[in-house]
């Protein structure tokens, strides 16, 4: 293969590797919110409940305060009766203080009500207490997990980079620019030639191309899809043994992945 054809090769093989890397990394900012978005649903379920427990316990105080009132009220109509001058004044203050008793009994019941349904409310907010806490400790871990593949990833890019430096000396300018053009319309910009055709856009190539790529001695284009274009030819190895050659290895013949 062409030396200047395969350092550009692995050029490409550099650049698909930190392209991949850095859609990962502008995922994370993405990842890490949507994780801590899953605390949402727990946190507004806790809240809920907590919300009803104390209404609950806000309807019992307000039952209390009213028991009381009724029973101040009771205290005074009593001491009032023994100052009544007449049956019906006696009557009166007697219907009144029935009606706060019954009122008392009314907001009793109601008190024993909420009572009942107060274990069940604080059931639910431990159990939503826990569920959130087991979130929150779910989340913290793939956030930190997500924060040591950012910085695997950046660690990566940089070592990419230093690689990519080193390869580019290797490579033609030329060939580099055309490189860099084809390869910002599409991410492969060097593409196999293999049974007469390009592998990226599947034109078949006229015989006269398809022979200057098998030789190897310049630079073809793709006459379709303008990819610059590789031979990789198969390594028959059955070819090279005979006296005084290692017999061939398993997985003869077959031919190298360049891509």
């Amino acid at each position: 293969m062409n030396r200047d054809i395969e350092n550009t090769l692995q050029l490409q093989r550099i650049d698909l590797q930190r392209s991949e890397l850095e859609k990962e990394l502008a995922a994370l900012p993405k990842h890490i919110a949507a994780i801590e978005k899953q605390l949402e649903t727990g946190l507004r379920n806790l809240e809920s409940d907590r919300a009803v427990l104390a209404a609950n316990q806000k309807d019992r105080r307000s039952q209390d305060a009213d028991i009381q009132t009724h029973q101040q009220k009771i205290s005074k109509l009593r001491d009032q009766m023994m100052s009544a001058k007449t049956n019906e004044q006696y009557r009166a203050f007697q219907h009144e203080i029935t009606f706060c008793e019954e009122s008392i009994s009314k907001c009793e019941d109601r008190i024993l009500a909420l009572m009942e349904q107060t274990e069940a409310l604080e059931a639910n907010v431990k159990a939503a207490e826990a569920v959130l806490a087991q979130q929150k400790t779910a989340v913290e871990a793939e956030k930190a997990d997500a924060r040591k593949r950012g910085l695997a990833d950046m660690a990566k890019l940089k070592e990419l980079a230093a690689q990519r430096a080193e390869v580019l000396k290797e490579v033609p300018a030329p060939l580099y620019t055309a490189y860099e053009r084809i390869r910002k319309r599409t991410a492969i910009a060097v593409a196999e030639a293999a049974a007469g055709r390009c592998n990226a856009c599947q034109l078949e190539l006229r015989p006269q191309l398809m022979q200057e790529v098998r030789r190897g001695d310049s630079i073809n284009f793709c006459e379709n899809c303008r990819r610059i274009l590789y031979y990789n030819p198969a390594i028959a190895f059955d070819t090279a043994t005979g006296p005084g050659h290692a017999a061939a290895p398993s997985g003869a013949g077959k031919r190298v992945d360049m891509t």
